[in-house]
């Protein structure tokens, strides 16, 4: 098997969302390893940031006419995946999530005949569950991902359901390969009052800290946080740090006031670095209707923060109940405030399931072996062809 570089194409969304973010970081982490790697989105990766040995960034434009009351975004993109497939001659293309991004990836291919690179396709969450099952995109959905060379999913939950809600034959093999963290980068740090003071507003002898971070979308639950955040206040002046934004965020401002915690929740919107909130909580909050996976999860347990949230999707997966955090049914709120009154009320349980976090994220979540094992899959993906 050949140990060249290989040339890779990254097609994923730019913004905060998990599968960005893990988009990003295997790209990066692969141009780390000597591989040439081509990023091609409508907007710079939102951790694709500063310059970067052998990584490259190609930007889908086009033009909105006043005749298409559409967006012709998935057109423009399976005309630039064939442009920079050619021009750079480009071994694979992995595209993260697949609804519009498998269906231009296969546009290509009927662009580039038999010029084209291998497909993979990452399927990431909603992508199978909401997204992709939608009567009117499925049928297309379907098609690409039968056409792609590979699918790849982040838990075992979401291979299964990609079987039933997407039809997929089950003789269609599906990897399922994790998410990781930067566990060097994500870790356990003493309490910082420059981050609490700046940051946050807080003084360095600060109440009881919870933390959510997510795109503020419905299936999030933005609103559990805070009545989860109302019932603990009754017995524990804790403060709750909401990061992201999204279409919830108005709605979830307005019930802050409304049940009375405009002082008690600070609302960061979107920050590129969560890194050193994370460090000062001592919850972290995720009541997700569903999760794929829960990389924002994953982030906190690899900082040593026990997680509370939803038993539901590919979350128990990643954090282990009763071990590195607690997980109740989705919507139970009192149960949730229960969970996180405990935490609190115990310190030697929260450090036991903090110690507990970290040593699951050094076991299984690194990204040095994860990234061996892309690096693997995509080899055999090219030999398979």
């Amino acid at each position: 098997m050949t140990t060249a570089p290989l040339r890779i194409g990254v097609v994923c969304y730019p913004s905060m969302g998990g599968s960005g973010i893990v988009a990003t970081e295997i790209g990066l982490g692969l141009a780390e390893r000597g591989h040439d790697v081509h990023f091609v989105a409508y907007d710079v990766p939102a951790r694709l940031v500063g310059h970067l040995d052998r990584v490259t960034f190609h930007r889908v434009e086009w033009q909105d006419y006043p005749l298409l009351n559409l967006c012709p975004y998935p057109l423009a993109l399976a005309t630039k995946l064939a442009e920079v497939s050619t021009a750079h001659r480009l071994d694979l293309l992995h595209v993260h999530y697949a609804t519009p991004h498998a269906t231009s990836a296969f546009l290509a291919r009927q662009i580039l005949g038999h010029r084209s690179p291998r497909v993979i396709t990452s399927l990431h969450g909603t992508d199978i569950t909401q997204v992709g099952r939608d009567p009117a995109l499925l049928p297309v959905t379907r098609l690409s991902l039968l056409h792609s060379h590979a699918l790849v999913v982040p838990s075992e939950y979401l291979r299964q359901a990609a079987y039933v809600e997407l039809s997929l034959p089950t003789e269609v093999a599906i990897e399922v390969i994790p998410n990781f963290v930067d566990a060097d980068y994500f870790r356990p740090a003493p309490r910082r009052p420059e981050v609490l003071s700046d940051r946050l507003g807080l003084p360095a002898d600060r109440p009881p800290l919870l933390v959510h971070v997510s795109n503020f979308r419905p299936l999030k639950r933005v609103d559990d946080t805070l009545r989860v955040l109302a019932t603990v206040r009754r017995t524990v002046p804790a403060v709750l740090v909401l990061v992201g934004d999204g279409p919830e965020r108005p709605r979830a401002e307005a019930l802050a006031r409304e049940l009375g915690l405009s002082d008690a929740v600070r609302f960061l919107g979107v920050q590129l670095d969560v890194r050193d909130v994370l460090q000062q909580a001592d919850v972290f909050l995720l009541p997700s209707e569903t999760e794929g996976f829960g990389l924002a999860a994953l982030e906190a347990l690899a900082c040593g923060v026990p997680v509370v949230g939803s038993r539901v999707g590919g979350l128990p997966e990643v954090v282990a109940d009763g071990e590195t955090g607690l997980l109740c049914p989705p919507g139970d709120v009192p149960g949730m405030a229960a969970a996180v009154l405990r935490l609190l009320a115990d310190p030697e349980l929260q450090q036991r399931l903090a110690r507990a976090a970290r040593a699951s994220v050094e076991h299984t979540w690194r990204r040095e072996p994860l990234l061996d094992r892309w690096e693997e899959f995509y080899r055999r993906v090219l030999k398979a062809g």
